[in-house]
């Protein structure tokens, strides 16, 4: 379906600029000591800041960093549509953000409708590789200018936005939504609030972009199923050798 062509659809997965809260700069260290007391632990045991920054930094772009951005195109005709996918990650942030503008680059150059699709990126992922790439001093791509928009000029498509049909006072998590709709998640494995450990601690970068990668399929699947789209037929594809040309 022509309307599929230009969606980039992207996930990201953050970890804690740091990797502990003794390892942050003084004047950075000062500023979530006032950040924290704003801040609700995911448990009622984690009072401290330095425990408090283990728990929650990196889900906040000034003390964060990106560690993968996954993301998909779909190819393939109503009979052998497949989702093919990609992940830049890696413990080098500012690599993995002048990635994407290439990405970027290239998919615009072919698709002036160009959108990216995503579950809370309006919230979440958007803004925060945006914020990443000015602390990084990349400039931002013309698709990411989103400064002074007004909201109906900014047109990524947000599976979250769609489920919400106008209510903005509920979130529903992708993996409720994608129950809910009948759409079996592939995770198995590790779930966002452990990525930090797994990166500063396991160092295990597969591990982390394996599970970005999954969530980028769901959230294909759900988009489809909210557009009236049989997703039954989607297909991952992880094939070796996909590379930037490829889009």
């Amino acid at each position: 379906m022509d309307f599929l062509n230009g969606i980039l659809f992207i996930d990201i997965e953050t970890a804690s600029g740091v990797p502990d809260y003794n390892s942050l700069p003084e004047g950075l260290k000062a500023e979530w000591d006032k950040k924290s007391r704003l801040v609700k632990p995911t448990r009622d045991d984690i009072k401290d800041p330095a425990d408090l920054f283990t728990d929650r930094a990196g889900i906040f772009s000034e003390f964060a960093r990106i560690v993968c951005i996954s993301f998909g195109v779909i190819v393939g005709d109503d009979e052998n549509r497949r989702l093919r996918l990609r992940s830049l990650a890696g413990d080098d942030e500012k690599k993995i953000l002048e990635d994407l503008c290439v990405v970027i680059e290239k998919i615009t150059a072919r698709h002036k409708d160009f959108r990216f699709c995503g579950h809370n990126i309006k919230e979440f992922d958007i803004p925060f590789i945006c914020r990443r790439m000015v602390i990084n001093n990349i400039p931002l791509p013309s698709c990411l200018q989103l400064s002074g928009r007004k909201p109906w000029e900014i047109t990524h498509l947000d599976t979250l936005e769609l489920w919400k049909f106008g209510d903005n006072k509920n979130y529903t998590s992708l993996s409720l939504l994608a129950q809910v709709l009948g759409i079996p998640s592939p995770k198995d494995d590790i779930d966002g609030s452990q990525v930090g450990h797994v990166f500063w601690q396991e160092k295990d970068i597969a591990r982390i972009s394996r599970y970005c990668m999954q969530d980028v399929f769901t959230t294909a699947k759900v988009f489809l199923r909210l557009k009236g789209i049989d997703p039954t037929n989607l297909r991952p594809d992880y094939a070796e050798g996909f590379t930037l040309d490829s889009l």
